[in-house]
């Protein structure tokens, strides 16, 4: 054991968050793959916890405290368990054997590690263990996972099968593992928030936006959304966290994506539109599969703050989002309503999946809009005047109701109500057009004609 703690030794002398997080992984890493063996083999169940205590004690390069020295002593020992298990797992894995219990056996060893961060992080660890300690949750949340799928399988647990979609909500009702771990998430989440060290080089602060996420990550998979509004407010009442740029981009851009999330479940456009916008610009540009999580949410989000589409160029470069959107959006470049209610009830399964049905189907206004705008550009120019040139010319500004009434008709192609829509009713769509700033201008009952606005009668359009 002395040989296996070795290289925690030094890291701790180093105060090496990193190389500390990296030694209680469960994963070997690829230049020493047998790391996870070689540490088991150190000892055995009898002498862990003496060889443990001996190797962290009696060693000239650390100073430990009685209380810090009783924290590491009991967090390796505990990993040392927890990798016992892990390696059951990987050798019945590789053999195609995996028998009754060993993914819960794996998750319940490495609570027990994460349990043991909950009990000395806040007072006896010292505050670069923060990394230790998040990395050691994020890995609790996946094998908690894998432990509810197990449990499934047995017949043990009333959740059904977990959704592979990672981000968004799953089929399942109930994940009896997840919901535990979440429990462990919020105690670590809070440890790192009431922390009072204000001195920035050494306070559990900068663990706050990771622990946020995975609770987001968490909540979101077990359909409790509502209660990432608490992990919100917890964080916005802290007038004490270090400044939001100084927190690593990982940290940052995946809480402006949950956040932007949750505004849009709250219709809360503009704010998700200016979360997601941060989200997009700090994402790297390698990182394609987050890309495309956040465009997931940004695209309908700016389809209601700016009527906008995105480019065929940024759709080709994410073929699932070209996939689930291309219709849609093309039906709303052309104008074609009928079209967009066809492709709308097309994706209606994954649309509701991800929560953005509602969203898109405001995009029916923005089809509309470019409906009537196609109205308007055949309408063609006003005659020029006597001394006017081609550069005087201006567009036609009167259009008759039974214009609009006609192109909706035709765009309808026979199909469904819009095909009997009377006068009234095509002067109400024009009417709510006008209301929601989509066209300027007014309508004149008397003549039956909309008047339109000569300096952009159809805003953000170009004409």
């Amino acid at each position: 054991m002395q040989t296996a703690l070795e290289p925690f030794r030094k890291a701790h002398a180093a105060r090496n968050a990193w190389g500390v997080a990296r030694l209680l992984s469960p994963i070997a890493s690829p230049d020493n793959p047998a790391r996870l063996y070689n540490f088991y083999r150190a000892t055995n169940e009898h002498l862990v916890e003496n060889d443990v205590r001996h190797s962290l004690r009696y060693n000239k390069s650390n100073k430990f405290s009685n209380n810090e020295f009783n924290a590491w002593t009991d967090i390796f020992v505990s990993y040392w368990r927890a990798v016992g298990h892990i390696l059951v797992v990987e050798e019945a894995q590789n053999r195609g054997r995996l028998e009754d219990r060993q993914l819960v056996d794996r998750y319940e060893a490495w609570r027990e590690l994460a349990n043991n961060f909950v009990k000395y992080f806040a007072q006896d660890l010292p505050s670069w263990a923060t990394v230790a300690m998040y990395t050691t949750a994020g890995h609790l949340r996946t094998f908690a996972i894998r432990a509810d799928q197990q449990l499934v399988a047995l017949g043990t647990s009333n959740a059904y099968t977990l959704s592979l979609q990672e981000n968004m909500v799953p089929t399942a009702p109930e994940n009896q593992k997840l919901e535990e771990a979440a429990r462990i998430f919020h105690s670590l989440f809070a440890a790192c928030l009431r922390d009072r060290n204000f001195d920035p080089d050494d306070t559990r602060k900068w663990g706050v936006y990771y622990m946020a996420n995975l609770q987001f990550k968490t909540f979101f998979r077990l359909r409790n959304i509502n209660l990432s509004k608490n992990i919100i407010r917890s964080i916005d009442a802290q007038s004490d966290l270090p400044p939001f740029d100084d927190y690593p981009k990982a940290h940052r851009v995946t809480y402006k994506y949950y956040l932007g999330v949750i505004a849009i479940f709250q219709e809360d456009y503009s704010t998700a539109d200016e979360c997601l916008t941060e989200a997009w610009d700090g994402c790297l540009l390698s990182a394609l599969k987050h890309q495309e999580l956040i465009l997931t949410y940004l695209i309908p989000c700016r389809l209601v703050t700016k009527h906008r589409v995105p480019s065929q160029d940024l759709l080709d470069s994410f073929p699932n989002l070209k996939h689930m959107y291309g219709p849609l959006l093309s039906c709303i470049k052309r104008g074609d309503i009928s079209g967009f209610d066809r492709a709308l009830t097309a994706g209606e399964a994954d649309f509701v999946r991800r929560k953005v049905y509602l969203t898109l189907e405001r995009g029916r206004d923005i089809a509309q809009r470019n409906l009537l705008r196609k109205v308007f550009l055949a309408a063609g120019f006003d005659d020029l005047k006597e001394g006017q040139t081609e550069a005087d010319r201006i567009r036609k500004t009167r259009i008759p109701l039974a214009h609009f009434a006609a192109a909706l008709k035709m765009n309808a192609g026979g199909e469904g109500r819009i095909q009997h829509l009377d006068d009234d009713e095509v002067e109400c769509m024009v009417a709510n057009m006008i209301y929601k700033g989509l066209m300027k201008g007014y309508i004149s009952r008397e003549h039956a004609m909309v008047v339109l606005n000569k300096k952009g009668a159809f805003p953000g359009t170009g004409v």
